[in-house]
C-alpha cells in the first residue's frame, strides 16, 4: 500500500508516525510547533486526532465515567477530553502547514462527522483507534472513502481484529500491534505478534507503541514493523495528557535513525564477503617461515607457523607441511607456498 505516494510494506524502511494526541496543550501555535518539530525530527507522517469530548462521551459522573488509576486517576472522561481534542477550527491550518512542509498529515476519526471533516481536508489516510476497533459502523465508514486504513489493536481479541479487518474490506490496510498500557512495560510489547498478524491477515503489520524510550520501536523494525507510530511532544516537562510516554523531539530523530539503521541492518542471508570486510583476508592466518631454512632440512613446528597475515598456505594444511624438505633455502617471514616444499621420497621396499 501506499500513502501520499510513500510505499508501505516489506522491502520498504518502517513508516514513521509521529502522534501529537493532545500534547499540544489547548494551544494552536504549540500544535503548529508540533509539526514543524515532526518533520524535522525525521517523521514520515504526523498523526491528529479529531472527535470533541461531546463526540466520545457524555458529561457525566456516574459508574464508569471517573477513571481510577493510573495517569488520569480522578478525572472524568469528559474532562480529559475536553482538555485533550484537537479543536476542529485548527484542523485546516495544521493541515496546510504539514502540507508546506512536505509532511504527511492525517488522523484518527473517532464518529462519522469527524470522517467528514477529515474527507474535506482531503486526508490521505484514516487511523482506527485501539478503542474503537470494535465500531465496526465506524470502520466501514472510514472505508468507504476508498483511503488506507491503518488500525490498531490494543485490547482486542483475535476474533475482533478479524470483524474489524472484515469491516474494512477491500481498502489498503496496515494492522498495528498495540499494548494499551500508559506507560506499556516493554515486558508487555510481545513483539513478535507483529509478524503474526502480518502471517494472520496477509497485510502489512506494525507497532503503536505507548512504552517509554526507543528500544521497544527499534525492536519492532528488527521483527519487521512496517509502521511505527509514536507519541511525540515538545518537551515531557511542559505537561501534557500524553507527554509520560511520548518522545521529545532529539529522542524521536535518534528513535529514527536508530530504526532506518536496524531496518538496513537486517539484510538477506548472505555468507558473501562484503565489500567493507574485503582487505581483512589479508590479515587471516596463514602458514609462515618463522625461522631460516636451508635448502632440504625439514620443515618443523619451530620453523614453520600460523601467523597473521594470510598471504601463505591456510593454517589447515599444517599437519601436512611438517616433515616436508625445503626445496630452496627459506627465509624468515616468507609466506609458505606448496612450490616450496621438495616432493616426500616414497620409501624404497
Amino acid at each position: 500500500m501506499t500513502i501520499a505516494g510513500r510505499p508501505i510494506g516489506p522491502g520498504h524502511p518502517p513508516y514513521l508516525i509521529a502522534e501529537m494526541s493532545g500534547n499540544h496543550n489547548g494551544e494552536l501555535g504549540r500544535a503548529l510547533a508540533l509539526v514543524e518539530a515532526a518533520k524535522a525530527a525525521g517523521a514520515d507522517a504526523v498523526k491528529l486526532q479529531t472527535y470533541t469530548a461531546d463526540t466520545i462521551t457524555i458529561a457525566h459522573d456516574g459508574p464508569g465515567f471517573r477513571l481510577a488509576g493510573g495517569l488520569w486517576d480522578g478525572r472524568t472522561l469528559h474532562d480529559l477530553y475536553r482538555e485533550a481534542h484537537t479543536p476542529w477550527e485548527w484542523h485546516a491550518p495544521l493541515f496546510g502547514r504539514a502540507r508546506e512542509l512536505g509532511l504527511t498529515i492525517f488522523s484518527s476519526p473517532f464518529d462519522e462527522t469527524a470522517v467528514e471533516l477529515l474527507e474535506g481536508l482531503d486526508a490521505p489516510a484514516f487511523k482506527i483507534a485501539s478503542f474503537e476497533l470494535i465500531d465496526l459502523p465506524l470502520i466501514r465508514r472510514a472505508a468507504r472513502s476508498g483511503k488506507p486504513l491503518i488500525m490498531s489493536t490494543g485490547l482486542a481479541t483475535l476474533g475482533e481484529i478479524e470483524e474489524a479487518v472484515a469491516a474494512a474490506g477491500e481498502v489498503p490496510l496496515v494492522l498495528l500491534h498495540c499494548v494499551s498500557g500508559y506507560p506499556t512495560p516493554p515486558e508487555d510489547c510481545n513483539l513478535r505478534t507483529i509478524p503474526h498478524l502480518a502471517e494472520a491477515f496477509g497485510v502489512a503489520a506494525g507497532l503503536s507503541d505507548h512504552s517509554e524510550g526507543i528500544a521497544v520501536p527499534v525492536a519492532a523494525a528488527v521483527m519487521g514493523a512496517a509502521v511505527i507510530e509514536k507519541h511525540f511532544t515538545l518537551s515531557r516537562a511542559d505537561g501534557g495528557v500524553d507527554s509520560a510516554f511520548s518522545l521529545e523531539p532529539a529522542e524521536f530523530k535518534a528513535m529514527a535513525d536508530a530504526v532506518r539503521t536496524a531496518t538496513a541492518a537486517m539484510g538477506r542471508v548472505d555468507y558473501a564477503v562484503k565489500p567493507s570486510e574485503a582487505g581483512g583476508r589479508d590479515y587471516r592466518r596463514s602458514l609462515y617461515v618463522v625461522a631460516d631454512v636451508a635448502a632440504g632440512e625439514p620443515l618443523t613446528a619451530a620453523n614453520v607457523r600460523s601467523i597473521r597475515p594470510g598471504f601463505g598456505m591456510a593454517p589447515k594444511h599444517l599437519p601436512d607441511v611438517l616433515g616436508h624438505r625445503a626445496a630452496r633455502p627459506l627465509r624468515r617471514g616468507e609466506p609458505l607456498g606448496w612450490e616450496m616444499l621438495a616432493p616426500r621420497e616414497e620409501p624404497h621396499g
